[in-house]
């Protein structure tokens, strides 16, 4: 019975050595064996199985892109200003035997050499400039970096500044820079408004001068040809008059002609006219002394109407 029990632990035991010996790597992930205390190779995705008390696995090395935000580090820019600035590291390791046996502590190597790289770039450039550059601070950061990190089996794909954090006395002065700043853009905007007003203001009254000066024209046109018309008019009228009466007079003495008035009848016309002329406003009326005046009158008006 005892042989028995002796057995079966063995058995487990064997299995339990077997089972510890059976490794599955996940996606994303490399794992680092070891041999007797010495590299042996990298596993990736899949299965593995390692020989019992001689491999290990030494190390697991997550190959995703990883993310790290630093603390804070006090720098001195080129204008002797104090401030904090505090980044954010984005990095993947590319090669787990390098990660693994580079550099004892890959994170806080990478931290120091974060901040001394800033103190050094930093130190360049002044305090405007620090503020306005954080592009170029950050492609110069990654490019010392990488090349840093390489022999570590770490590729630095982005550096960001987080924060900069000046002195007290130099936000105040900033935020008084900035205000006065935007009370002097504010005072331009006002300017600027007036004199567009103004401007506007005196185009309006020279347009109303130049529309009230066009329209009087154009009221002076009118009036002139509205005369012009009624003086044609008039000239019209008066042509259409005198056209009238000597076509009235032309057809008077044609029918006196066709009728062939005698000398009796032109002389009693005559003296019809004269009648007619006594009946008016005259005072005097001028007659011929004799009949025989009288009858030449008649004859000289019937060698008219011949």
């Amino acid at each position: 019975m005892e042989g028995l029990i002796t057995v079966i632990i063995l058995l487990v035991i064997i299995l339990m050595v077997l089972a510890s010996c059976v490794k599955i790597v996940p996606q994303a992930q490399a794992f680092v064996v070891e041999r007797l205390g010495g590299y042996q190779g990298t596993w990736s995705v899949g299965l593995h199985f390692k020989v019992p008390f001689i491999d290990r696995v030494a190390r697991r090395v997550i190959l995703k892109e990883q993310v790290v935000d630093f603390a804070p580090q006090p720098v001195i820019t080129k204008d002797n200003v104090t401030m904090r600035i505090d980044t954010v590291v984005f990095f993947q390791i590319t090669d787990p035997k390098l990660f693994a046996y580079g550099v004892e502590n890959p994170i806080m190597a990478i931290e120091n050499l974060t901040a001394t790289t800033l103190r050094n770039i930093i130190g360049d450039l002044e305090l405007d400039e620090t503020l306005t550059s954080r592009e170029t601070i950050n492609t110069r950061m990654r490019a010392s970096l990488d090349i840093a990190t390489d022999p570590w089996g770490i590729k630095i794909n982005r550096v960001e500044l987080k924060n900069i954090i000046p002195p007290a006395a130099i936000q105040d002065a900033m935020e008084k820079q900035m205000k006065a700043e935007r009370e002097r853009r504010e005072a331009i905007l006002i300017a600027e408004g007036e004199k567009k007003s103004t401007i506007l203001v005196a185009e309006g009254k020279k347009e109303s001068a130049i529309l009230d000066a066009e329209a009087e024209k154009q009221a002076a046109i009118l009036r002139a040809e509205a005369q012009k018309e009624k003086m044609i008019r008039e000239a019209e009228g008066q042509a259409e008059a005198i056209l009238r009466v000597q076509q009235a007079t032309a057809d008077g003495i044609r029918m006196v002609k066709e009728a062939g008035a005698d000398q009796s009848v032109l002389a009693l016309k005559s003296l019809e006219a004269f009648e007619r002329a006594a009946d008016g406003q005259a005072t005097k009326i001028i007659i011929p002394s004799d009949l025989q005046g009288l009858a030449g009158l008649a004859t000289a008006f019937k060698e008219v109407i011949k």
